[in-house]
């Protein structure tokens, strides 16, 4: 097993916004007999708000803060003794400070899926905010590849849950 996940048995989940970060958290930890933290809701829970919410009336600075604040009592959790597998929001990879926090403290896997699978996963664009500008929607799944490219290990996701949990669970930091 890799010395970093030994230290710090945290894997965390990147990807764009219908990649399956949260349904292949569930079921990886769930496999792994490790908790289940999904980012984003944990925010949630804290603020007593949404994240549409927190974006909207305290903006995005404040938002990037909660957000670093929060991984790094998930990732102290995580070093007392509590593996868990986190599911970050989309934007939690790009941010300097979150990237920097999570090269120290475990394993980065992205979820890499076409374009085309992620638009048919999100059959609602009215339920993402950010997806409801196709051309603006594309711009952002391609600006944001390069930042999800630096994590430990990159995953095709174009494939069903199951199969991208066991493709997980082959990568080398397993052995």
């Amino acid at each position: 097993m890799d010395n970093k996940l030994k230290r710090s048995p945290g894997l965390y989940l990147t990807g764009f916004m219908g990649s399956g970060k949260t349904t292949v958290a569930r079921i990886l930890a769930d496999r792994l007999g490790w908790y289940f933290i999904d980012l984003d809701a944990e925010i949630e829970a804290a603020e007593e708000s949404t994240v549409a919410q927190i974006f909207e009336w305290r903006g995005e600075p404040e938002f990037r803060r909660i957000e670093t604040e929060t991984l790094r009592k998930v990732i102290r959790n995580i070093e007392r003794g509590m593996p868990a597998v986190i599911a970050l929001g989309g934007g939690s990879f790009l941010q300097p400070a979150i990237a920097e926090l999570l090269d120290h403290h475990g394993i980065s896997i992205w979820l890499d899926c076409s374009f085309e699978t992620i638009a048919q996963r999100i059959a609602d664009p009215d339920s993402r905010p950010l997806a409801r500008d196709p051309q603006a929607f594309r711009r952002l799944y391609e600006e944001r590849r390069h930042a999800y490219s630096r994590a430990s290990y990159r995953v095709d996701a174009d494939c069903e849950i199951e199969r991208a949990v066991d493709l997980i669970l082959g990568l080398p930091c397993w052995k």
